[in-house]
């Protein structure tokens, strides 16, 4: 995401590159440089002037610390204020009621009922909460079944009424039912509707008045740039929402609604759709968000997404493995599954810090752990608790089986063989201490 906006960011920070210090003259180049890249990324005009007036301001009263040359002062002045930009703190959701009723409002095509689904799956998940799903969309085909089915795939119930064609009846009942079940959340899926249709704006406005939503979430497809944010504006000053959500956000190399939304609107971006699995749902950390753009990685929501999937108990009994030895193919399996519940592989890979910039030319595919599966499931039980009764002939057997090369094979257990060796030596405290100890020589 934002791959082509950083790309152009680091190519004005080389204007400051070398500079000894910062002046009015190099300044003005660089931040003419960057306001043509916030340009380029669709962000509204009169945002990037406005902020790349305030970084060229903060700049040039800033002096430059001996340690820090120039061209690190200005990436960090620039850091603070993207963050600022992008609404500065986390605004998460509230829950003062119960149950607390969130509306989703957006375009058609937006992707309000799959992001129905992710929101409902994180707060079951992550917020121990237990929502009911109002399909409220009485206008598209298949919007119900496709709410149903998503309901079932997490295991959260589903209200609708195919019979009725009042979206208010259908939020009430939806909503009395909630309340007969105990269920502390309610999300009302709406329909689609364009901001220049008044009948539907006015719908959607009778919906909130009838229901009294705590939140009201407005969906916009991040792709669609500067469209978005007017968009947005026409939606806001209807139905005064209390967040945005951006879908797509993994497609989209530029980032201009994601830049220019809080500035235009002033509601805070709440969440970030980055792929089309349940669990590709971020909270919007402006913060994180600034530095991935920088390209400086984001390690917190890394760890984050590693403590999501990996249980602690699972964890400890690895731990106790290793220790011993005793790690094998169906521990390294279990691994990768876990890894690939995080997202998608090259997005993970921008999160680690300078990796992101390495990263820009190389296509990592979703399927990049196929070969290594098939290659794992082409193992006998014996084999996968036994790698190293692994010879020749059973590589050969595994080769012809996994529909892979004896290279494959080989590199695979090579490369296994060798993190048996790290895990070993990292779990022996003696061991790890001699490392550290030549870390500084080496």
């Amino acid at each position: 995401m934002f791959e082509n906006l950083s790309d152009k960011l680091d190519r004005a920070f080389k204007v400051l590159k070398g500079q000894g210090t910062i002046t009015e003259i190099n300044v003005a180049e660089t931040m003419k440089e960057i306001r043509k890249a916030l340009l380029d990324a669709d962000v509204n005009y009169k945002t990037a002037k406005a902020f790349t007036d305030d970084v060229r301001q903060k700049a040039l009263g800033q002096n430059v610390l001996t340690a820090v040359s120039p061209g690190q002062l200005l990436t960090k002045i620039m850091n603070d204020e993207l963050a600022e930009l992008m609404g500065g703190t986390t605004a998460e959701l509230t829950f003062p009621a119960t149950p607390t009723i969130i509306l989703i409002a957006g375009l058609n095509g937006a992707g309000k009922t799959t992001f129905t689904g992710k929101l409902a799956h994180y707060l079951k998940t992550q917020k121990n909460k237990k929502p009911l799903l109002i399909a409220d969309d009485i206008y598209r085909p298949a919007a119900i079944d496709q709410l149903e089915v998503l309901g079932g795939q997490i295991g959260i119930p589903v209200y609708s009424n195919r019979e009725s064609k009042d979206p208010i009846a259908i939020a009430r009942e939806g909503i009395a039912l909630a309340k007969q079940n105990g269920n502390n959340v309610v999300i009302i899926d709406t329909a689609g509707r364009l901001a220049i249709d008044e009948a539907m704006m006015r719908e959607i406005e009778q919906v909130k008045d009838a229901v009294k939503p705590h939140e009201i979430l407005f969906v916009v497809d991040s792709m669609t740039g500067q469209d978005a944010v007017n968009t947005a504006k026409v939606f806001n000053d209807r139905l005064d929402f209390t967040g945005v959500v951006l879908t797509k956000l993994d497609g989209d190399t530029r980032g201009g609604a994601a830049l220019s939304i809080k500035s235009v609107v002033n509601k805070p971006i709440k969440f970030i759709g980055t792929g089309e699995k349940m669990e590709a749902l971020d909270v919007f950390h402006p913060d994180r968000m600034a530095s991935r753009i920088l390209g400086m990685g984001d390690v917190v929501s890394l760890v984050e997404r590693a403590q999501q999937q990996f249980d602690e108990k699972e964890a400890a009994e690895l731990q106790k493995k290793i220790r011993k030895n005793k790690f094998d193919f169906n521990d390294f399996y279990s691994q990768i599954q876990q890894i690939k519940k995080m997202g998608n592989m090259k997005d993970l890979m921008g999160m680690i810090p300078g990796v992101g910039k390495m990263m820009k030319d190389v296509e990592v595919s979703d399927d990049a752990f196929k070969a290594i599966e098939a290659i794992i499931q082409s193992m006998t039980p014996f084999e996968k608790e036994n790698p190293d009764s692994i010879n020749q002939s059973r590589r050969n057997r595994i080769a012809k089986g996994s529909g892979t090369d004896m290279t494959e094979v080989n590199r695979l257990i090579k490369q296994f063989d060798d993190m048996r060796k790290v895990m070993k030596q990292m779990s022996n405290p003696a061991a790890m201490a001699s490392m550290m100890r030549r870390m500084p020589k080496m």
